[in-house]
């Protein structure tokens, strides 16, 4: 459905040039909710606005649906334009119009008669749960309500693509679960394509397909996210993991040495990740139970990706250098990822 070929984009700066995206490219599949996260002044945002050409790069290729936005016209891009809706973080609303008509702009200035519109408006302000707010003013909504209109208004052209910038940034964490439960809702019922901008990997967690993170104007790695989540490769993807996630060793840990080499009365450190079925399984029972040791769990988090179990858990092993490499090799053979830390006193 959407895809970017060695994407540049270049500003003219008081300094002289200034490069915010380096040779992007990817590709999204139709119907697929694909995230792009990265820190402050990354690059995702002109990233996103380069799809529907809001930015036009300075070098590359983009094409939506099996349309090369570059190559086309004015008249062209703007007809484009109508099969890419896009929603923003501060939600952008016509503070003097009613919630309908806030959804009904863009299909009054395409001059649609009045009641195609309603015929259009009114089952998309039941789609979002607004059904009841139609005639009250965006000053009466609560931020999320207004996050709802602002998707209504992106659905009114009936989009292919929806491409939502930081959609969510403004909203506390219960609305920001409700807006990408939305989202995610929409996608199923009509097989949008869907690109989220985001810093939060909490997003991605929650609904995204696939991920890519940017850093610098430059893609760092992408993939499925449980590919990503399970094997990140780059340092700034184990930083947005590990503040989700909790990498950090407990605090009575911190600062005290670790050695590679097994320490007398000491304990190896392993941080064990879970994904899928394995989440479920009853590993550190079999563990004890099976071999001459003890395990201590020092921190344990159970979330999930999308709707698989994910979770991570550190283990203090002790027991005798020949019982812990048992251990070790008993946890190897099963379906989880292993990283030995090292031993601690």
């Amino acid at each position: 459905m959407i895809t970017l070929s060695h994407i540049e984009k270049t500003y003219a700066g008081a300094d002289g040039a200034v490069t915010a995206l380096k040779d992007i490219s990817l590709t999204v599949a139709k119907g697929e909710i694909f995230g792009v996260i990265g820190l402050s002044g990354a690059g995702k945002s002109t990233l996103v606005r380069c799809i529907n050409l809001l930015e036009r790069p300075t070098k590359g290729s983009v094409i939506v649906d099996g349309l090369d936005m570059m190559a086309l016209s004015d008249a062209e891009l703007r007809k484009a334009r109508k099969s890419i809706g896009m929603i923003f973080q501060h939600f952008n609303l016509l503070s003097s119009a009613t919630v309908y008509d806030n959804v009904a702009f863009p299909l009054r200035l395409s001059g649609m008669a009045e009641d195609a519109i309603r015929a259009k408006v009114e089952p998309l302000l039941s789609l979002v749960g607004l059904d009841d707010k139609a005639q009250q003013s965006p000053s009466q909504l609560s931020g999320g309500q207004k996050q709802r209109v602002g998707i209504a208004r992106a659905l009114a052209s009936e989009p292919k693509v929806l491409l939502c910038d930081e959609a969510t940034s403004a909203l506390d964490p219960q609305t920001t679960k409700a807006i990408l439960e939305l989202i995610r809702d929409i996608n199923q019922k009509l097989g949008l394509t869907v690109v989220i901008i985001t810093h939060e990997m909490q997003v991605i967690k929650d609904i995204c397909d696939k991920v890519a993170v940017i850093e610098d104007g430059v893609i760092a790695e992408q993939g499925p996210v449980a590919e990503v989540f399970l094997n990140p490769r780059q340092k700034i993807t184990k930083d947005f993991i590990g503040v989700l996630m909790g990498n950090d060793l407990p605090a009575e840990l911190r600062g005290v040495p670790i050695s590679e080499a097994p320490i007398e009365g000491g304990k190896l450190l392993v941080r064990l990740t879970f994904f899928g079925e394995s989440a479920n399984a009853p590993v550190i029972s079999d563990l004890v139970k099976g071999h001459n040791i003890d395990a201590a769990i020092l921190y344990g988090n159970i979330d999930a990706i999308k709707d698989t179990p994910y979770g991570r858990m550190l283990l203090g092993l002790s027991g005798t250098p020949g019982a812990v490499e048992e251990a070790l090799s008993f946890l190897r053979e099963k379906d989880l990822r292993i990283e030995v830390i090292g031993y601690v006193r």
